[in-house]
């Protein structure tokens, strides 16, 4: 004998022959070992601190049942374990906790002691056991990552998460529990832990494209011997998970690349209308009919585009509204959609809820987040897409809002402002103001102060430490350069723009 046998261990055995307790019974009293016998005179006549295993059901009468917890227990055994031995009465039951004798009901006599000889003789088979049941898993299809963890978790019989630093990722079978998380340790190849009744053991992930990830087994009461077998087990698993991570990361990039696409050409196509492009849309259970609030996230700085819309994805699951997103340019474009027209509480509602997404991705990635306004129809979704594109623009500048803008609180000057960082009007503005950008920088710094005070003159010779006759000339000079008339309101508004978009 190399180990004892406790109840916690054969209940978390993942082929214990469904033993369960009826009475009497302290998970955390162990016993020497396991002894069967057909009936209760088959059992050897000294049983201290054993298990007695019968693998015909006990007695049918309550005397007779009474009478054999007696034998069993005046014997020296300390648990009795039978097929059908919830037939024990009540009377029976309470009798079996006077003596301190575990009372143990099971389906499979013999698997639960293959079960209890492998927790204390078999240690190889157990670790065999178990590597076998992984082998099981993997020739199953699986559909994702998640759909392989829940067939690892299924064969193994414990719990399977895959988890990084900050917490659980994906799981299976059960919820990893915190404290668990908390006390495994990161950096080595294999980590054994257990927190109470709770234990994992851990091993690194060896992929290419996300670090610092770990594939867990996890189950509650397992012993000693089974925790280092599943750390073997979750060995064997790991290059398995490891090459599903990447098969799903080409996935994710080539589908997000087809989505990608997909939204610039309805963006691109405007109003007019192509039934193809309707039908792979709809493919993708993108509808254009309908209502629709659109947003978008970019980032502030360089950001995982793809890892930003695992994210978006994940938080939009939440939301009550058909939701969708896509990869665009360096950020996110999404719009929620809505079959009839929304109360303006529940768009309220729904603004709120992206404020929250805004808020959580803001802790993993530098962004701004844009909100459009609620339209209707194909033209509509275009719109509401392009007013959160000009929101984000201007959001992403805005630290006093947390970088997040709506587009219905934006003035008319601050929607103009942000169109000013078109792709069209940068190199518009270049062209109109070349005439003074090749004489220096003297005559569009003073235009430019002289149309954001209100073409003052005092204001300017102020603001720029000039003369007023030395702005005067220069702002006349300016005009006769560009051929302009800044007395004409439209003009003056056209050229301030072009100011501030050059001199950025």
């Amino acid at each position: 004998m190399s180990d004892s046998l406790d109840l916690a261990a054969l209940l978390a055995h993942p082929a214990g022959g469904g033993v369960r307790i009826l009475a009497g019974a302290d998970p955390a009293t162990p016993w020497r070992d396991l002894v069967v016998g057909a009936t209760e005179s088959d059992l050897p006549p000294q049983g201290a601190d054993l298990l007695a295993l019968l693998t015909s059901p006990p007695p049918a009468t309550p005397w007779q049942q009474d009478a054999l917890v007696r034998r069993v227990r005046d014997r020296g055994y300390r648990a009795l374990a039978a097929p059908g031995a919830e037939a024990f009465g009540s009377g029976t039951r309470t009798l079996a906790e006077r003596f301190g004798l575990a009372l143990l009901d099971v389906d499979e006599p013999m698997a639960l002691a293959r079960a209890a000889w492998e927790l204390v003789e078999g240690r190889d088979a157990l670790t065999l056991g178990y590597v076998r049941r992984v082998a099981q898993s993997i020739e199953y299809h699986a559909d994702n990552l998640a759909d392989l963890l829940r067939h690892l978790s299924t064969s193994v019989g414990h719990g399977v998460a895959l988890i990084d630093s900050e917490g659980v990722l994906l799981q299976a079978g059960g919820e990893l529990p915190a404290a668990v998380h908390a006390a495994i340790d990161f950096a080595p190849w294999l980590d054994l832990v257990s927190v109470a009744d709770d234990a994992a053991a851990s091993v690194r992930v060896d992929s290419p494209s996300r670090a610092g990830l770990r594939l867990a087994v996890f189950g509650t009461g397992l012993s000693t011997l089974q925790l280092s077998a599943l750390g073997v087990a979750a060995e064997v698993a790991m290059p398995v998970v490891a090459a599903r991570i990447l098969i799903d990361e080409v996935a994710d990039v080539n589908d997000a690349a087809v989505a990608s696409g997909l939204l610039r050409e309805f963006l691109e196509r405007g109003d007019d209308r192509d039934p193809e492009l309707d039908q792979r849309m709809l493919e993708r259970g993108w509808r254009s009919s309908g209502y629709h609030l659109g947003f978008r996230l970019v980032g502030r700085s360089r950001v995982d585009t793809l890892q930003l819309l695992r994210f978006v994805t994940s938080e939009l699951t939440a939301l009550p509204a058909d939701s969708h997103a896509a990869t665009s340019g360096r950020g996110i474009t999404g719009w929620l959609s809505f079959a009839a027209p929304p109360a303006p509480s529940r768009v309220e509602d729904s603004v709120r809820a992206l404020h929250v997404l805004h808020t959580a991705a803001r802790r993993v990635f530098n962004v701004a987040t844009g909100v459009g306004t609620l339209e209707t129809g194909s033209s509509g979704l275009v719109a509401t897409l392009e007013g959160a594109a000009d929101a984000a623009r201007l959001a992403a500048d805005r630290s006093a809002t947390g970088y997040f803008l709506r587009i219905d609180a934006l003035g008319l000057e601050q929607l103009l402002l942000s169109w000013t960082g078109s792709d069209t009007f940068v190199p518009a503005a270049e062209s109109l103001l070349a005439p003074l950008l090749a004489r220096g920088p003297e005559l569009l710094e003073t235009l430019a102060s002289y149309l954001d005070h209100e073409s003052g003159i005092a204001a300017t010779a102020d603001a720029l430490g000039l003369h007023r006759n030395t702005v005067s000339t220069r702002i006349i000079r300016a005009q006769e350069l560009l051929g302009l008339d800044l007395g004409d309101p439209e003009t003056r508004l056209a050229v301030q723009l072009a100011c501030r978009t050059v001199r950025r």
